[in-house]
């Protein structure tokens, strides 16, 4: 299979009620491209002072792996910055936020695996 940038899945929405929206282009499209073995893989893009709000994870973890820009990281209560090449990760029964703090996009690749 080869897919290319334009026929990449791209969906734009709230997520967990955090502020604006987040821009998602899936990689692999769920858990049937993943073998049952994760959920989400995708590009994600957060405009200035956009954000993805506080959750926690059930059953699952969560990578971020910075590519552009600049965010404010909160893993489970602990705010720091991250920018390009730094790889978050919240582990099930934990939880995180990221928000875009730098003057353009922030980017990143999302990555959610089932525990």
């Amino acid at each position: 299979m080869i897919r290319r940038s334009g026929e990449k899945r791209v969906e734009t929405r709230k997520m967990f009620n955090g502020e604006g929206q987040a821009i998602l282009q899936h990689i692999l499209n769920g858990a049937p491209e993943m073998y049952g073995k994760g959920r989400v893989f995708s590009h994600l893009v957060l405009k200035p002072g956009c954000e993805v709000g506080w959750h926690v994870h059930h059953g699952d973890g969560e990578t971020y792996y910075i590519l552009r820009g600049r965010g404010l990281y909160n893993d489970n209560g602990t705010e720091v910055e991250v920018g390009p090449g730094d790889v978050t990760f919240v582990d099930d029964e934990e939880g995180h936020a990221l928000r875009n703090v730098g003057e353009g996009d922030l980017e990143a690749v999302a990555l959610i695996l089932y525990k």
